[in-house]
Formats: C-alpha cells, structure tokens, sequence
C-alpha cells in the first residue's frame, strides 16, 4: 500500500513550494520524454541556446565571416567573468574558458610544479577521476616525480585527516576533486587548502562536479588553481569547453607549458618570440571552439543569473528527497546508500549500490528513466536542481522499486558493454 508520506501529492507539494520550479522552463524538454537522472553528466539544452546557436551558424558564421572574430574573441574571458561571483566565488579576470578540462588540467599542474622545482612529492585522491590520475601519472614519469595517492572512502569520499597527514615540505602540488564523481561526497576544500599552504605546496582543484551545483570558495579559501567542465551542471552542452582558474596573485608567477599564440602577450605582431600576456590571459593555448562556447555562455549566464545559493538549497532538497525515498523503498530491496548521508556533505548527485547495479540501470532506462551506471555497482542519480522536479524523483524511484520488487532487470545482460 502507497504510503501518504511519499506519494505523488506529496511530490506535487513539495514542486509548488519550489522557488526554482520556473526555471525548468528555460530548457528544453520533451513532454512525453524520459526522467532525466544525468545531468550531472550531460546537463539539458537550454532554450536560448538553440537561437544563439542558430544566430552564430547563419548571421555571424554565414554572414559576418572572418569579422565575426571582432567579438569572437573575447567569448572565453566573458564567459569566465559571467561564473566569477554568481556561480564561483572569483573574481572578474580570474576565471577563463579553455580548452577542455584534461587540458587546463595538464597546463596548470605542469605549472605548479614548475613553480616549486625543488620539491618531488605530488599528493592525489587514488580515486580521483581517471583522467586526473593519467595526467599526473604522465607528469610524475616525465619529471621524476613521486605520487603519494590518498586513500577515499567509495562512499563517504575524502578523510581531510588523511589529506593532512600526506603533506610535508616535499609535496608540490595536490590535485583532488572537490566534489566526489562517484558518490557526490564534498571535500573540505578549505581546510586542505590552508594545510598544503603551510607546507608550501600549490592546490589545484577539478570542480567538474561542483561548478553550478554548490558554492566553491575559491577566493575565501585562496585557492591557487582549478578547473571544471561547462558540459554538466552549467549546462554548456555536449564537449563544451572547459574553464581554468588561476588566483590573481599567481598569475604572473606561473608559467604555463602549452605556449600558444592566444596566450601571446601582443597577438597579432605575430613575433616569433614567445612573451606571455598579463592576466589570466596568459593561459590560453590556441583558436577557441566559438560555436560551443555560445552553448557555454547560454548555460553560464542561467547559473549566474540565478546563483549559486538557491541552486544548493533546492540540489540538498532533491538529494534528502531521493535518500527518503531510498530509505522508505529500495532498502529492502538490496539497494544502498553509496554517498554521504549528510546533506551537506554531498553535492547534487547520489548514488545507490546494489549488487546487480548495471542490470537495474538498462531496466530502469527500459522503463523510461535516464540515470547513470559506475563502478563499481552504483547507480549515480543527478539531480540537477534547475530543472530536476520532485515529482520526478518520486516517479522514477516508483519505476525501481516495482523492477527491484519484481525482479525484472535479472532478465538484462550481466556484462556491461562498449557503446561505440
């Protein structure tokens, strides 16, 4: 028997009482289209994108041609500017768009350590997203470097103490995830902050799952460096550039390996000679990708102009809504809270072990729901709080708990395999 606590009124309540409920408005959604549980990994287009996008191929591309770049070329620092404040705490001239994430990442660890050449240690989550691993891995070879891995919790994410007690004055750098990718647990970005400064070690942080889902103190906490991808909470669309950040005061002590010409301090003297630009411009590489940085900026000014506050109010209510819900119906069934149980302590994404995790996610998505799947055995649910409902969540947790209850998804493959 449905219990009143969780039933669909309920869910309607809690919509109705929404401050955010009208933004939903500004993507694009299909009526009779599937829940969508992964925004965390591809975020929803939004409306104004599809005219901007339009506008740019046949007005500007099609009829401005080559004097397109009159404006063009400034698209990386207006989007930048657009995330300082509203969405990130920096300031104007601190953030920028480039490139994608694996790249700004390259480039400012690279720096890091060149800026402390005497030091040999390099301190990273071991389970850290892959391509944050790779990169340092390649670095460390290439430098004689030494990583010194920290163990996380799958589930609860970092121990600061842990972090704290991996520092001494050999470490360079330290490259961890603010927000966990497999279970949404939030580090503590301040204290690991101040701790590597008193042993003289650069941070940089990947915000890939914190930028446009919870504040980050970037500046509160002077941090030294970070970089995120737009293509997920901010909505930028698929493959959209990356952004870089890099705190005022280090930019001119930082050098940064890639020495492209949009990072030439006069551009278009075309000198052979390599002088960096001042500012944040100096960590530029090459030509940007300006068709989808219009889809950055689109998504970039809906984060700013609604902010970062309400959005981590309402990314807390979906998440306790969906651990609720958990609680109530898909415990008995074998599922487990696989992120922390604190709302505070998790960003806008849970996950869910159960030992047959990749079969109830082909049933699920069967079933009209787009959630996401990771090792090992964990449904990921992102809950994007701009346009994720809570009738939503309810209905989508009503379709697991019937196929968890009949055993449905025991008829989908075991194996998980590559999509091509």
């Amino acid at each position: 028997m449905q219990s009143a606590v969780f039933g669909v009124a309920d869910a309607q309540r809690r919509d109705a009482a929404d401050p955010l409920a009208g933004w939903r408005e500004r993507f694009v959604i299909e009526p009779d289209g599937p829940i969508y549980l992964d925004g965390n990994s591809l975020g929803r287009l939004p409306v104004a994108a599809v005219d901007e996008l339009a506008t740019a191929v046949r007005g500007e591309w099609g009829g401005e041609l080559i004097r397109g770049w009159s404006h063009w070329i400034e698209l990386g620092r207006e989007v930048g500017d657009l995330l300082a404040g509203p969405v990130l705490d920096a300031e104007p001239g601190e953030l920028v768009l480039s490139d994608s994430t694996s790249v700004n990442l390259y480039k400012l660890a690279a720096a890091a350590l060149s800026a402390r050449p005497d030091r040999h240690v390099v301190v990273v989550d071991q389970d850290n997203f892959p391509t944050d691993q790779y990169l340092l891995q390649s670095l460390a070879a290439e430098r004689g470097l030494t990583l010194r891995p920290v163990t996380a919790d799958l589930d609860a994410g970092l121990d600061t103490e842990q972090v704290l007690a991996a520092l001494d004055d050999d470490v360079a750098l330290v490259l961890l995830s603010h927000v966990a990718y497999r279970s949404g647990a939030i580090a503590d970005l301040p204290a690991i902050t101040a701790a590597a400064h008193e042993v003289g070690a650069l941070v940089l942080w990947d915000l890939c799952h914190s930028a446009g889902s919870v504040p980050v103190p970037l500046r509160a906490a002077e941090v030294d460096l970070a970089v995120g991808c737009t293509y997920k909470y901010l909505n930028g669309g698929p493959g959209s550039p990356a952004f870089l950040y890099v705190r005022r005061e280090l930019q001119a002590q930082l050098r940064q390996p890639i020495t492209g010409w949009f990072g030439q301090a006069d551009q278009f003297e075309m000198d052979s000679r390599y002088a960096p630009a001042d500012g944040i411009d100096r960590f530029l590489v090459g030509t940007p990708p300006v068709l989808s940085a219009y889809g950055a900026r689109a998504g970039a000014r809906i984060a700013a102009e609604v902010g970062i506050e309400p959005v981590r109010a309402k990314g807390m209510a979906l998440t306790s809504y969906a651990v609720e819900l958990h609680d109530a119906w898909l415990a008995e069934h074998g599922c487990r809270l696989a992120s922390p149980r604190d709302a505070q302590r998790r960003g806008a994404h849970v996950t869910l072990y159960h030992p047959n995790a990749w079969q109830l996610c082909q049933a699920w998505q069967d079933a009209g729901v787009l959630p996401d799947f990771r090792t090992p055995d964990r449904l990921r649910i992102g809950l994007a709080p701009l346009y994720t409902r809570f009738v939503d969540v309810y209905e989508a947790f009503h379709r697991l708990r019937e196929i968890l209850a009949s055993g449905s998804y025991r008829s989908y493959p075991v194996t998980r395999r590559r999509v091509t």
